[in-house]
């Protein structure tokens, strides 16, 4: 079922959080209900965008625009802890806050290691397990 334009008359909705890029200033967030994800804007934070990571749960309003639902008001959901705030990694101008699914940082780690001509295949193997692991171990990784 999609948001359909009468959508306002639903009020407040909860879901989580799936990720937020702060560089850029916006995310997802999926709602409870199992509806598609929505758009969240940094702009539309009623709490502190240090708060924000995957799994954090919210509540929010919708408006539906030309481009499909985005999130308004977004606020810890009832009953919620406030989280600890996020620490944000900057690396020049951008900021590491992002969490990448296991298989794609497999691939990604497995094309760095490819760049490195003096390790084998069983090298490569154990080294991308290892560290595959240890990221996941310090949730850097979801999967």
């Amino acid at each position: 079922m999609a948001y359909r334009d009468d959508f306002p008359e639903v009020g407040v909705v909860a879901g989580r959080v799936v990720r937020f890029d702060g560089a850029r200033g916006y995310g997802f967030i999926a709602p409870d209900n199992g509806e598609e994800d929505v758009f969240l804007h940094a702009n539309d934070l009623l709490i502190p965008e240090a708060y924000l990571r995957s799994g954090l749960a919210v509540e929010f309003d919708i408006d539906v625009g030309d481009r499909g639902p985005k999130a308004s008001s977004v606020r810890l959901a009832e009953g919620a802890e406030s989280p600890v705030p996020v620490a944000r990694n900057s690396v020049g101008d951008n900021v590491i806050d992002d969490v990448v699914r296991e298989d794609e940082f497999t691939v990604e780690l497995t094309e760095l290691l490819l760049r490195t001509a003096s390790l084998t295949a069983v090298q490569i193997v154990e080294l991308r397990r290892e560290l595959t692991a240890f990221v996941k171990k310090h949730g850097w990784v979801e999967g």
